[in-house]
């Protein structure tokens, strides 16, 4: 009897990860995120990328790349917006 209930119990265990409803993709996952903001302008010379942050970020910043690191900037600073 034990052992009728323990391969019932196992069955619908795997019946139920086999059915479950998960999705075979992961949702879109934004590659950066600004949480934290810099106070200080950077030169223009030393700026290789600057791209705004994806709507999936809980706030809006741009992710300024130099060649050595990323630093986040908010969006309404009047050197950024120059240079975007």
């Amino acid at each position: 009897m034990r052992a009728s209930s323990l391969c019932l119990v196992f069955g619908l265990v795997l019946l139920m990860a086999w059915t479950s409803e998960a999705q075979p993709k992961a949702p879109a996952v934004p590659l950066a995120c600004c949480f934290s903001f810099i106070d200080f302008q950077i030169p223009d010379s030393k700026v290789v990328k600057a791209v705004r942050t994806q709507s999936y970020c809980p706030g809006t910043g741009i992710v300024v790349t130099t060649p050595r690191t990323q630093f986040c900037v908010k969006p309404d600073e009047a050197w950024i917006k120059k240079h975007l």
